[in-house]
């Protein structure tokens, strides 16, 4: 039988739990996946992710950027485009988010996001 003691159910992986403030905010997993296949531009981004508002993106890659995960580069153009791409530990995530994809697919069913 397990362990129902206080001192059983006392901490919680910090590891986890940073992984999960970060990522577990709505729409910072689909541009992560987006930004896993090759760089793209803030309007193909947006174009890739429907629903998601100009804003929201913008938040979103700014808190990823802040982590370290994404960087932001200006293409001076003209015109002048900016385009976002993983860094290297955004990158190292890939064997991650691949697996939990595959476990959603087995345990969560299918569902496609955009529809198709």
């Amino acid at each position: 039988m397990a362990e129902h003691s206080e001192d059983a159910c006392k901490k919680v992986d910090g590891g986890i739990t940073r992984v999960f403030e970060l990522l577990g905010k709505r729409w910072t997993g689909p541009i992560v996946s987006v930004l896993m296949q090759h760089a793209v531009h803030f309007a193909e981004l947006r174009r890739a992710i429907p629903g998601i508002s100009e804003r929201m993106l913008s938040d979103r890659l700014a808190e990823l950027g802040a982590a370290g995960l994404v960087v932001r580069e200006v293409d001076e153009g003209p015109p002048l485009r900016v385009a976002y791409r993983l860094t290297e530990a955004g990158a190292a995530m890939e064997p991650a988010l691949k697996e939990l994809a595959l476990w959603a697919e087995t345990y969560l069913g299918h569902s496609d996001a955009n529809g198709c």
